[in-house]
């Protein structure tokens, strides 16, 4: 397996954070995006979306999407429940995740990353969303050690790539300590150094 992605976007290191927790071999082939490798013809042909991350599997098919890569990866493994209603949990926070954290966290991070923008000139509306985001994490794991269940899902994976560096992209977390020992237990749990 190939996994084509860039190193410093969260949406890619969930794929190779669930592949190296699974113990899969692959490849990683480095995608530049500021270079615009990602919208080359070549990359193209294997995602018309051009953007990274993509797996390639040995028989040549291709996979994009990050969270629905994590799912296809760890489908029968411990990091996706066995249980319907469980599983449909996970999902619930991995729709969430796309739609109402990374649009925020994600893009702020980004502003200020990889375009080098003072934390001043983000959009307001991107900023105070984020904070929602933020807030609503801290107040389900005020009860909860894991996103679903007992132990480490691709939930949490999913949420953890950028929330784990929220403060790239101007958030603070000082108000969060639920969601600071969660991110501790993730790290441990996928064995990371701490952000």
């Amino acid at each position: 397996m190939k996994i084509y992605g860039d190193l410093g976007s969260g949406n890619c290191l969930k794929v190779k954070w669930t592949a190296d927790k699974l113990g899969l071999t692959y490849e990683w082939v480095p995608i530049d995006i500021m270079k615009g490798e990602s919208r080359s013809e070549a990359f193209l042909a294997k995602n018309p979306f051009g953007q990274v991350p993509v797996i390639e599997l040995e028989d040549g098919r291709t996979l994009a999407q990050s969270n629905a890569i994590i799912g296809y990866l760890a489908a029968g493994s411990a990091l996706v429940p066995a249980d319907r209603f469980a599983r449909a949990k996970v999902d619930a926070w991995l729709y969430w995740e796309q739609y109402s954290h990374e649009p925020y966290i994600a893009v702020c991070r980004f502003h200020m990353v990889y375009r080098k923008e003072p934390k001043e000139t983000r959009e307001a509306w991107r900023v105070a969303r984020g904070e929602a985001a933020l807030d609503t994490m801290e107040a389900h794991l005020k009860g909860a050690k894991w996103l679903v269940g007992d132990g480490l899902t691709i939930a949490d994976i999913a949420l953890l790539a950028y929330t784990r560096v929220a403060h790239e992209g101007g958030f603070s977390l000082e108000g969060r300590p639920a969601v600071r020992e969660w991110i501790a237990r993730a790290e441990s749990a996928l064995g990371l150094v701490p952000a």
